[in-house]
């Protein structure tokens, strides 16, 4: 375990010194550390927060995915280009970036690390001037959330209870019950049992075993554990205090994205204020039963959310996906036996124990089963978390919680899940988010990111943007996800450019099949779900533009190729 303070930590402290990695203190952190100097330069140059150049005063980052993309992103990034295209290098640096998990204030920036959210382009070029003239950037405050949420179990009352009761009473038997019984699974995406996981993990040889929770949501649309781990982080605590006590694990690491500033804040303040109270460490509550638990910050990277390349980044690697099997449960972090859940998951366990497998049963629609947060973003009038039933139909959401599209326009399509659940058509709206039903009509639930598009947008251009993200993220490691997205992003680019030909579907669904079948991880085999979705639901849009030359929204530059 001594990997995670010697490489990242280093490394961190030498960037925030520096501002970048100097060669000359990576050589000399090799010589003290007797890391190979090769394997500092894999790590520094596989993570995006790590800088091998020294930064300009001012590092400006448009985020491009998905809802800042149907937000005005192009345009924000267009009108800064032109306002400092004689700038120079050493003072000014315009790159877009990944989702900044800011899609519910969408466009979002990030100016020297600092991230702004509904940003406009005369917003944006007061934040880029300040920071020129050597001005602090304003920090972004906790705002509570304005709704009730019916998922703490501790509104008014002592928190930390479903933990007082089995400390003390050592019922697991019970305890495992009870979360079988409620039908809870994977919130993060997978969607696997999570009573099953943790009795893999208890089963499983070896005294040494670990508990993680993923909090490095990446994914365009994906906002909703941020929410969580800024209203809730008590019960994302206990449940991972739970995990470790019925598993036998004695460690619990709660990995989160490093943009996520804030939320680490909170959860950080929860913590100690566990320790302080008993609530973590050796003699937990009085129980002679112990758990010690610290946050791990990523250095970037959607792969990361990939639970084996999220395991590689705590042991101080290239976060590159494990072929599995071996699955985390029986060898995970350090080889151990690890639990992986989401955030959502852990906050889950609590409100399970407190109020009865019965109540959170009763809380769901149509045979569903709890309660499930949902980031609703894109064109809606009121993006952001909304808590509801799980399996209410989409449709609720997007008109009822989120306003539906902006005053003029008409629903389109969205993506229940970000771009790796595909776009379904507005026809389809009635469908309930639940784990079933979405797998019935061709998509899934996935984290619970809610995109929803308009008639404004241009579907063919959606699933570009969609692919263009994963083609970034792809960590490289197999050549189906690292050429496929390529060749995929390639295709669709000339299209919309009224380039290509009816010929090009052979190829994409070549390309399709080749990435599914023999990508490592999740991320290659659903980066042709997007025009996979547009081309079942949207041909003839798709079809206009390498046939008749034109896209029906406007937005592609084969519209903007056109004579007047």
């Amino acid at each position: 375990m001594s990997s995670i303070p010697l490489i990242y930590d280093e490394l961190q402290a030498i960037q925030g010194q520096f501002g970048y990695l100097p060669a000359d203190q990576l050589a000399a952190l090799s010589s003290r550390s007797s890391i190979p100097l090769y394997r500092l330069h894999g790590v520094a140059s596989f993570y995006p927060h790590f800088r091998l150049a020294p930064a300009p005063k001012a590092d400006v980052r448009v985020c491009c995915d998905m809802a800042c993309h149907l937000r005005g992103a192009g345009d924000l990034r267009a009108a800064l280009e032109r306002r400092y295209q004689t700038a120079a290098p050493a003072d000014f640096s315009l790159q877009e970036v990944s989702c900044l998990g800011q899609c519910d204030g969408a466009p979002a920036i990030a100016v020297n690390g600092h991230i702004f959210r509904n940003i406009s382009s005369a917003a944006a070029d007061l934040l880029i001037r300040d920071t020129l003239a050597g001005e602090s950037l304003p920090e972004k405050e906790h705002e509570p959330a304005k709704q009730e949420i019916l998922s703490d179990p501790y509104r008014g009352s002592q928190r930390y209870g479903a933990l007082r009761n089995y400390a003390a009473s050592r019922d697991w038997t019970g305890f495992i019950g009870q979360l079988k019984a409620s039908g809870l699974r994977g919130l993060g995406g997978a969607g696997f049992p999570t009573g099953t996981k943790w009795e893999i993990v208890k089963a499983a040889a070896g005294e040494e075993k670990f508990i993680v929770c993923n909090a490095d949501e990446s994914e365009p649309g994906t906002f909703k554990d941020r929410f969580i781990l800024e209203n809730l982080p008590h019960l994302v605590v206990e449940g991972m205090i739970l995990a470790g006590l019925f598993t036998g694990a004695r460690k619990g690491i709660l990995y989160i994205r490093h943009e996520y500033e804030l939320p680490k804040k909170t959860v950080a303040a929860e913590i100690q204020s566990c320790y302080h109270n008993g609530i973590l460490g050796e003699n937990i509550l009085g129980s002679n039963l112990a758990f010690d638990l610290e946050i791990f910050t990523s250095p970037g990277g959607y792969i990361c959310g990939e639970e084996s390349a999220l395991l590689e980044a705590i042991e101080g690697k290239r976060a590159e996906p494990r072929n599995k099997p071996p699955f985390p449960g029986v060898q995970g972090l350090w080889q151990k036996p690890t639990v992986i859940n989401n955030v959502e998951t852990f906050s889950n366990v609590p409100l399970i124990l407190v109020r009865g497998v019965d109540w959170y049963k009763s809380q769901g629609h149509g045979g569903a089963a709890g309660l499930k947060f949902i980031g609703v973003s894109g064109a809606v009038k009121r993006p952001g978390v909304y808590e509801v039933a799980m399996g209410v139909p989409a449709s609720d959401l997007i008109f009822r919680c989120a306003g539906g599209p902006p005053d003029g326009r008409q629903l389109k399509s969205f993506a229940p899940s970000g771009p790796s659940s595909g776009y379904l058509p507005a026809a389809m709206a009635d469908v309930h988010m639940d784990f079933k039903s979405l797998a019935d009509a061709g998509s899934m639930l996935g984290s619970g990111a809610l995109v929803v598009c308009d008639d404004s947008a241009c579907m063919l251009d959606m699933a570009l943007n969609s692919t263009k993200f994963f083609r970034n993220e792809s960590c490289g490691k197999c050549v189906p996800c690292r050429v496929g997205s390529q060749k995929l992003v390639d295709i669709l680019t000339g299209w919309t450019r009224g380039e290509g030909a009816a010929g090009d579907l052979t190829l994409i669904e070549e390309l399709g099949n080749a990435l599914r079948l023999t990508s490592i991880c999740g991320l290659g085999q659903v980066v042709p779900v997007p025009i996979a979705s547009v081309l079942k639901y949207f041909s003839d849009e798709v079809t206009a533009h390498y046939k008749d030359r034109r896209c029906a929204a406007g937005v592609c530059p084969v519209s903007r190729a056109r004579p007047s």
